[in-house]
């Protein structure tokens, strides 16, 4: 009989999946390119370049929002200093307005006024053609 034992097994006690596994994990690390200390400094240089650029970022950022609240507050007071001008204008021309009404003398018409010089009406109106000269 060819069959394995139960003996057999347990003489293999580590399951293939690990070799393989163990393997895999061999020429992982053998691909990967060990660190160097010049490459341990190019990184740390790196990282301390970017802190720094965000460092100063971020101070930027915090200036202008600063600006723009404080731009945010004049233009809100330069808002109310212009509508108090406004309403102080508009009643100032009602003050005016009220003063002169009753100075108005009767309804004026803007009618045109009537001539007693006859005219050729034309088909589209009554529009007055005026007399050539002599």
């Amino acid at each position: 009989m060819n069959a394995p034992t139960p003996s057999a097994a347990a003489e293999n006690p580590r399951p293939v999946e690990s070799d393989v596994a163990a393997e895999i994990s061999k020429l992982v690390e053998e691909s990967i390119p060990r660190r160097t200390p010049e490459l341990e400094t190019d990184v740390e240089r790196i990282r301390c370049s970017v802190a720094r650029l965000a460092v100063n970022s971020i101070d930027g950022l915090q200036g202008l929002t600063s600006e723009l609240q404080e731009l945010q507050r004049f233009l809100n007071a330069e808002v109310q200093r212009v509508q108090g001008e406004i309403e102080s204008a508009l009643a100032g021309i009602r003050i005016i307005i009220d003063t002169i009404a009753p100075w108005k003398g009767g309804p004026v018409s803007l009618a045109p006024p009537t001539t007693a010089r006859a005219g050729r009406t034309t088909p589209t109106g009554n529009i007055e053609i005026a007399q050539p000269r002599r």
